[in-house]
């Protein structure tokens, strides 16, 4: 029987060591992701706290995630424009820009979501 597609405990044991590697990386080598992830550790269980009910606590949990996924892409994106283009190039510096945007974008995400959640219950 061939192995095409079939995700054994071997394989699904490397893929998780592998993304253990990556947010080792992220670490080690990001101080946003660092950052992003010390907002996260307050985020995340804060808002399953004040959430009402699960799709608050899906709006409040999600966002901060996000971030987190977003900026690990965004970092592997940089890393490699930065071996295949050292030097200055308009199209190296616009991949790094739009990857910069996606954070900031899904930052204004959480921002908006615990904003909406948050404001009507303090006034």
């Amino acid at each position: 029987m061939a192995a095409t597609g079939f995700r054994g405990p071997r394989q699904i044991w490397n893929a998780f060591k592998w993304s253990m590697k990556g947010l080792r990386a992220g670490w080690e080598h990001e101080a946003s992701f660092r950052l992003e992830v010390c907002i996260a550790i307050v985020l995340v269980p804060l808002g399953l706290w004040v959430g009402n009910g699960a799709l608050e606590k899906i709006a409040l949990i999600l966002p901060p995630i996000l971030v987190l996924s977003a900026e690990l892409l965004n970092s592997a994106v940089e890393a490699v424009v930065d071996k295949v283009s050292p030097e200055f190039h308009e199209l190296a510096g616009r991949a790094k820009d739009m990857g910069s945007a996606a954070v900031f974008l899904l930052l204004m995400l959480t921002a908006l979501s615990w904003g909406l959640i948050l404001w009507p219950r303090l006034g």
